[in-house]
């Protein structure tokens, strides 16, 4: 099984810049679909995006165009690039990780519940 470490949040504000990384251990890094997810105070943990093995990517359409997901294989890290945010952005950035065939991402990737293994979480703040 994989270990996942998230850093890199911070407090910023409105129209600002943060990057994301999440460091995984354990296990063949590239066999896994790995996702960001976001949970604010009060609501339910949501979908950011995912990337696969060979780097397609999915977005939420709240975030896309604004935040990049990118992993390096080599160094079993995962990064989320996060431009132009917004107060609303404002919550706790968990990575998250999927055993699958051949490292690829599927539509069931969309749903929570179907991730199975999961960092700790990075708090993200955004002030206006």
């Amino acid at each position: 099984q994989v270990q996942l470490v998230e850093s890199g949040g911070g407090s910023v504000q409105a129209r600002g810049s943060l990057r994301l990384s999440c460091a995984a251990s354990g296990d063949t890094y590239s066999s896994y679909c790995m996702g960001w997810f976001r949970q604010a105070p009060g609501k339910e943990r949501e979908r950011v995006g995912f990337i696969d093995n060979d780097g397609s990517t999915n977005y939420a359409r709240s975030v896309k165009g604004r935040f990049a997901i990118s992993r390096d294989n080599a160094k079993n890290t995962l990064y989320l690039q996060m431009n132009s945010l917004k107060p609303e952005d404002t919550a706790l950035y968990y990575c998250a990780a999927d055993r699958s065939e051949d490292g690829l991402c599927y539509a069931r990737h969309l749903q929570v519940d179907q991730w199975n293994y999961w960092g700790q979480g990075t708090q993200v703040t955004v002030s206006s």
